[in-house]
């Protein structure tokens, strides 16, 4: 069956899902394969709990006119979200990077959805599977749509180029993220610069932070760039306080000066909030309604989250980690003001030869500023000779806090992923 055929199909089921957990009545499985499954196995499965069609790629049953077979399901998914996207005439704006893109894609969201129907990635369904996932969601009556793209190697983000066919592109930087599959800085630059390329080949249209040079670099030959900085570009904007929350001014791009005060931790969010306030001028937001979204915006899921805590304030921002963050956040608690500094920081992950070097980087660094106390967790931070508290998991890091009785305290909570750190603080 081509894509053609199976794409009217979609139109009468179109909700379309990968994980027999999710099933919806009327909608169609993917039966996707993994290392460790194969969705295969769970077609039949998935047509008796509701499913109208499942697409499989091995013989299930021949006589079942309810399984398409394919030569590929994953290929299949990636085309028929492609055949999707072309039926849109709308911006697609692609937002990638190192740190910050996640944020950034919902302060976008924020933004434009004051003014526009927008359909947005959906938490962090940044890869081969949530992108076309994402484009499947997208209804007629889209005027905007957002796509995050995570990558962790050469030639990814080129690949998720070739079926959302994004008309605008951000990346908000490149930092020590992923070192171990891009292979360095450079190869993480290389990486991340594919988003810059289609947009180049295609006529797109790329925003970028004008204080990052290498970024410059990066979009040189693209006609037009929309930048936005602390010093040039169509919106520049300056931190005013970053305690407790960060509230930036906007110096230049407005009608006039304005102050937007956010619920973000952390001035390192600064180039994120200057993005949105771009995107949304670039595509002529009322700049009242720019402002509301940007006030108004609650971070969410473990990210430069503020929380309350047993009289304590906590900065839940663990849901994954890497040098450049890691750097940025101890930072902004240097910074802060506060009379009692805790630090729990989690193991930073896929850095491959680059590991233990990065790790001790942050050790030197914590050791030159002056907290109540640091705690350590996982990875290779135990293979460092430290002066700081270490335990192998975050489950010992939690039984050691909830032992402390804290008062009046400020916590930064950081790792990877797979640290789990968000369980030190329900």
């Amino acid at each position: 069956m081509n894509i053609q055929a199976i794409y009217s199909i979609y139109q009468q089921h179109p909700t379309v899902v990968t994980d027999t957990r999710k099933l919806e009545e009327g909608c169609i499985f993917f039966a996707l394969k993994g290392d460790k499954f194969n969705g295969n196995t769970f077609a039949l499965k998935a047509l008796e709990l509701g499913a109208a069609y499942a697409i499989v790629d091995e013989e299930v049953d021949p006589n079942n006119n309810r399984l398409i077979k394919v030569d590929d399901v994953l290929t299949t998914l990636h085309l028929l979200a492609k055949h999707h996207r072309q039926q849109f005439n709308i911006p697609f704006i692609a937002i990638t990077g190192s740190n910050g893109k996640t944020t950034t894609k919902e302060l976008v969201n924020a933004v434009l959805s004051a003014e526009y129907i927008t359909y947005c990635t959906e938490g962090n369904l940044n890869n081969h599977i949530g992108i076309p996932l994402t484009i499947l969601r997208i209804k007629k009556d889209a005027q905007m749509a957002i796509v995050e793209m995570g990558a962790n190697h050469q030639q990814e983000i080129a690949g998720y180029c070739t079926y959302a066919l994004p008309t605008h592109g951000i990346i908000t930087n490149c930092g020590k993220a992923h070192l171990e599959g891009f292979g360095g800085i450079e190869g993480v630059r290389k990486g991340k610069g594919e988003l810059f390329d289609y947009l180049k080949q295609n006529h797109g249209t790329i925003f970028a932070f004008a204080d990052y040079d290498y970024l410059k670099e990066m979009y040189a030959g693209i006609k037009d760039p929309v930048l936005y900085g602390t010093a040039e570009g169509t919106i520049v904007g300056n931190v005013i306080t970053a305690e407790p929350t960060l509230s930036i001014q906007i110096n230049q791009g407005f009608q006039e000066s304005k102050i937007i005060t956010t619920q973000l931790a952390g001035d390192y969010n600064l180039p994120n909030v200057l993005c949105a306030v771009a995107m949304g001028k670039y595509f002529k937001v009322p700049e009242e309604k720019i402002v509301n979204a940007l006030q108004d915006y609650q971070p969410s899921n473990n990210r430069s989250q503020w929380m309350e805590w047993k009289g304590n304030k906590v900065i839940m921002d663990a849901y994954n980690a890497n040098p450049t963050s890691m750097k940025a956040a101890i930072l902004n608690m240097a910074a802060l003001h506060a009379p009692h500094k805790y630090l729990l920081l989690g193991a930073m992950m896929e850095l491959g030869e680059y590991s233990v070097a990065e790790h001790a980087a942050l050790v030197t660094l914590l050791q030159q500023h002056s907290f109540t106390q640091v705690v350590l967790v996982g990875g290779d931070f135990a293979k460092l000779q430290h002066p700081f508290l270490y335990f192998a998991t975050a489950a010992e890091a939690k039984e050691w806090l909830h032992q402390q009785n804290l008062q009046q305290s400020t916590l930064l909570i950081k790792g990877s992923r797979s640290i789990g750190m968000e369980k030190i603080i329900p």
